[in-house]
């Protein structure tokens, strides 16, 4: 779990298709430099969000660390497109006992957006974003939260027809975080709020089994629950 707030940027150093290494695992891997200060307390195994996406760490020095990547890891998010230099938002997972100040990440990432307009507006500056898959729309809402390569940030305008939804960062957060360094074109991680999934989930299915092959069930669940609403407002 983590909250979106970017600890620090680090450096791509190498992004292997097929590291044959002990660390690699025969499988894809990405090593990040400049990642000293959220490494004092790591180790093997560790949990550490690159871009927003929860990745498990397999080797780590003073400075560096190495991660695994799945093939469904690259399917999903930026991180198959990154090349040596590139800077990465680097957060560690949430500690218990500590100041809570984004929102629930989890560091899976849904789908990946296009940045279609940057506009400064004063010492701010608008994104406006296009998802890639459509289907996530409704779970991006007008002043809800959401991660664009692990930074929590409040949605501002959306326009579910056109899959695109706007963003403000202000000046402390351009600061910290890698999104200035994109350009119209790029590609960004997408996490939608946790918790509206839940909520259709959980609603989705009291619905579905309430309801008949006429939708009269349903119909028929719904008129209770108003009746008792309107019964306890007597």
């Amino acid at each position: 779990m983590f909250t979106g707030i970017v600890e620090c940027l680090g450096t791509v150093v190498e992004f292997t298709r097929l590291d044959t290494t002990a660390a690699g695992g025969n499988g894809a891997s990405l090593a990040i430099s400049g990642a000293r200060s959220i490494l004092d307390d790591c180790h093997l195994g560790d949990s550490i969000a690159i871009n927003g996406t929860c990745l498990t760490v397999t080797e780590f020095t003073d400075d560096t660390f190495k991660v695994g990547l799945a093939p469904e890891t690259l399917s999903r998010t930026n991180l198959g497109k990154l090349q040596p230099g590139d800077r990465v938002n680097l957060e560690r997972a949430l500690a218990a006992g500590h100041r809570f100040g984004g929102h629930f990440v989890q560091g899976h990432i849904d789908t990946t957006a296009d940045i279609i307009e940057i506009t400064p507006d004063a010492n701010s500056i608008w994104y406006k974003l296009r998802v890639d898959d459509g289907k996530l729309m409704p779970y991006i809402i007008p002043k809800g939260f959401i991660a664009v390569d692990g930074t929590s940030l409040t949605v501002c305008d959306v326009n579910d027809e056109e899959r695109w939804f706007t963003i403000m960062m202000i000046a402390y957060t351009q600061s910290h975080v890698v999104m200035p360094s994109k350009k119209v074109g790029d590609q960004v991680n997408i996490e939608v709020d946790m918790l509206g999934k839940y909520v259709e989930k959980v609603t989705t299915s009291i619905l579905q089994g309430a309801s008949t092959s006429d939708g009269s069930g349903t119909s028929s669940y719904i008129e209770k629950v108003v009746e008792k609403v309107l019964q306890k407002n007597k």
